[in-house]
């Protein structure tokens, strides 16, 4: 049972028990189960029998300004990108880039080519394989199919082309060269479509609504799969083809969080509007490709994503930004987080070469990114008495620059000696997705009361108080910025007494 706290005030409840007394007496009126809990309340603290009188103990925990995993958050390594050699090549395979700070997913951004060789005949292993080394480790992966590269012939497979599908040559920074080295489908082609489909069903049985993965980019379109054909054919996409890519997504990846790219907004601002409407949230692969003002372009497309749906950004690779001069402090890295609201931003290097130059910026990017849910104040009454009702006061916020989408409720488990539990107590009243999301200087503080009966074989004793945040049946899933961990992502805040 929860209360506003306001009612709890002390020098309001003489006020608030006459008032519940009167009309339960006077009015006949069938009371709440808010107002009879109130009025027990009431009658209780006349009696003496709830411990206002017996002190609290109150606790400000410091966030350890550590790096957290949580879902729908965090860095994106790439494995493969595009060109399978990068970036994951020099990793040996028991190599899963454990000391880089906040790493949840691994990105496998490759061409169609490699996965479907022959018609029908899959060689899924080459996701399956990267991909199980870091689910081991408790992480996700994300894929991107691409069917356009600058640097093979046949991302989409030769067979594709060999059963009819139109397409033409080109030569990158040229465009359209007959007999040029690659080849780029005519993405309304009906043979191409259909053995995309085929190809995109077979992809969706296997991974879609697959909890080991966090996002599927929509990859068929443009040069490397963003959506463009600047380094391709330079031929010109229509919104209605993007739109039907789109749509072959959606209709077979129902449940997995698909992405479209913000460069699909060249073909037309009304894809990326179809995009929301269906359900896909925002990727910009574009960070810092230029620098200084043109560091990044879209934050102000994203305003339309992110109070709902993780943002995903992708800065340049690293090595050419930097000797292009753009990177400098890579402090457009982190203002791009700020201004997009990201969930996710990418690893767009050799991982450890990019951790050991820029380890401050890293530091500093996942004290914002996504949601970081802080336990700012907890006050409970530091005696409980078996058969009654146990009160708590606390105060949380969201220092992170994205909402917890996933949302979770925070919870109270009392441990005895042997760190057994003993008492399970969830605040229903405070989802975390609904904490304030604002800037880092004007962080908001949600504050709240919660009442809780105790459990009836609980024993008199001194038990440990922990906090956690997760399912509304007290299992924890969000990782805080907390000393102290049990193990579990349950954090040591204190004690509490039962007496009999």
């Amino acid at each position: 049972m929860r209360f506003d706290k306001e009612q709890l005030n002390i020098e309001s409840r003489p006020r608030v028990c006459r008032n519940l007394v009167l009309q339960s007496r006077t009015q006949k009126q069938v009371l709440t189960e808010g107002e009879r809990a109130m009025l027990g309340l009431c009658l209780l603290l006349a009696m003496g029998s709830v411990g206002w009188q017996d002190g609290w103990v109150t606790v400000r925990p410091e966030d350890t300004g550590e790096a957290l995993v949580n879902p729908g958050m965090g860095w994106v390594l790439h494995y493969y990108d595009n060109i399978p050699e990068n970036y994951g090549s020099r990793l040996e395979p028991s190599d899963t880039v454990d000391d880089f700070p906040g790493l949840s997913v691994v990105y496998l951004r490759i061409p169609w080519s490699y996965i479907e060789p022959e018609e029908g005949r899959f060689n899924w292993s080459v996701l399956d394989t990267p991909a199980q080394r870091w689910i081991a480790r408790g992480k996700q992966i994300a894929l991107r199919i691409s069917c356009s590269e600058s640097w093979t012939r046949w991302a989409t497979p030769e067979w594709v082309y060999r059963v009819g599908a139109k397409g033409y040559d080109f030569e990158p920074g040229v465009g359209v060269k007959e007999g040029g080295p690659y080849w780029e489908p005519d993405y309304d082609d009906p043979v191409f479509l259909q053995k995309l489909e085929n190809f995109l069903a077979a992809l969706a049985k296997r991974y879609d609504g697959n909890p080991e993965v966090a996002f599927i980019d929509v990859g068929s379109l443009g040069v490397w799969g963003e959506g463009h054909t600047f380094a391709s054919t330079r031929r010109k996409i229509s919104p209605e083809t993007v739109k039907r890519h789109i749509d072959l997504h959606v209709q077979y990846f129902k449940r997995t969080l698909l992405a479209a790219n913000d460069d699909f907004s060249f073909h037309g601002e009304e894809t990326i509007d179809y995009a929301r409407e269906k359900g896909l949230t925002l990727r910009d692969d574009s960070i810092l490709v230029q620098g200084g003002e043109n560091a990044y372009f879209q934050a102000g497309m994203a305003q339309a994503f992110w109070r709902d749906r993780p943002v995903i950004l992708e800065c340049q690779h690293y090595g050419p930004s930097k000797e292009r001069g753009y990177w400098q402090d890579g402090s457009k890295y982190l203002q791009a987080v700020e201004e997009y609201h990201a969930s996710y931003a990418s690893i767009h290097w050799w991982p450890r070469e990019f951790l050991q130059e820029n380890r401050e910026l890293i530091d500093k990017i996942n004290r914002r990114l996504g949601y970081r849910l802080r336990l700012v104040e907890a006050s409970w009454q530091k005696r409980a008495k078996v058969g009654s009702r146990w009160e708590l006061r606390w105060q949380w916020s969201n220092a992170g620059v994205a909402p917890c989408y996933r949302g979770g409720y925070p919870a109270i488990t009392w441990k005895d000696e042997k760190g057994g539990i003993v008492a399970v107590l969830v605040d229903e009243g405070l989802n975390v997705k609904n904490l304030p999301v604002t800037p880092p200087d004007k962080i908001e503080v949600v504050e709240t009361w919660a009442s809780f009966a105790l459990p009836f074989q609980l024993k008199p004793g001194v038990y440990s108080v922990y906090v956690s945040v997760g399912t509304a049946t007290g299992t924890p899933e969000i990782a805080l910025p907390l000393p102290r961990n049990d193990g579990q992502r349950r954090y040591l805040l204190g004690q509490v007494e039962v007496v009999p």
